[in-house]
């Protein structure tokens, strides 16, 4: 069974049993945040890998989790795959600090799911997700630029909530992207494969708008 598998699950117990608990219990030992770290308390960096705010939160996460953990697992290996999600994990949520508002928590998997995605992306790009239906290298970078853009413009990007640390996924992503150097020896390659479907992607969408432009403006 894969490793991947126990770490879906491990998010899935955690998140439930926190939603049991006293809000001032999860503020002080589940959530990650600039006060928890000044009072002593930076192992709150762990429990806040794997409990979630909502189910919501808990389902997107473990979808991403599931489609590249797998795939992450099978090219390198599970400990190489528990330490890509962790060391991603815990150093996007210490790097993201200075881009908070002080005091700010931080809980969930994301950053350390934008990790997994990056080095994915460098190993196996083209491998194909039947549910996002297009290759995974392309569905971590346009997640990716989705987040750039919305820390560049919230108010304009639909999708934008303003208590989700959009940073913390950057840089988790920055991240995986020296991990998936690293574990890869045909990353060049397989970045300029994945520059090439996203410069795809984008000509088409802008065509499809165009089109639907043209037809409003005639309707």
């Amino acid at each position: 069974m894969r490793v991947n598998y126990f770490l879906i699950l491990a998010c899935i117990l955690a998140s439930v049993w926190a939603w049991q608990q006293q809000p001032a219990l999860a503020e002080r030992a589940l959530i990650f945040s600039s006060t928890n770290l000044t009072h002593g308390r930076p192992w709150t960096l762990l429990p806040a890998l794997f409990v979630h705010a909502s189910p919501l939160h808990l389902f997107g996460n473990m979808l991403f989790l599931f489609v590249f953990g797998n795939t992450l697992e099978r090219h390198v290996g599970a400990i190489k795959h528990l330490a890509v999600f962790f060391c991603g994990g815990v150093l996007a949520f210490l790097f993201s600090l200075p881009f908070m508002p002080p005091g700010t928590g931080m809980l969930g998997a994301s950053a350390a799911i934008f990790t997994v995605a990056a080095c994915v992306m460098l190993i196996a790009p083209l491998r194909f997700s039947f549910l996002f239906l297009m290759p995974q290298g392309l569905a971590a970078i346009i997640y990716f630029f989705y987040n750039v853009a919305i820390v560049y413009a919230p108010s304009r990007i639909p999708g934008y909530q303003h208590n989700v640390a959009y940073a913390a996924h950057i840089i988790g992503f920055l991240i995986g992207i020296a991990f998936g150097i690293a574990l890869s020896r045909e990353w060049k390659k397989n970045l300029l494969i994945t520059v090439a479907l996203f410069s795809l992607y984008l000509f088409i969408v802008s065509g499809l708008a165009w089109r639907l432009v043209e037809k409003m403006a005639g309707s």
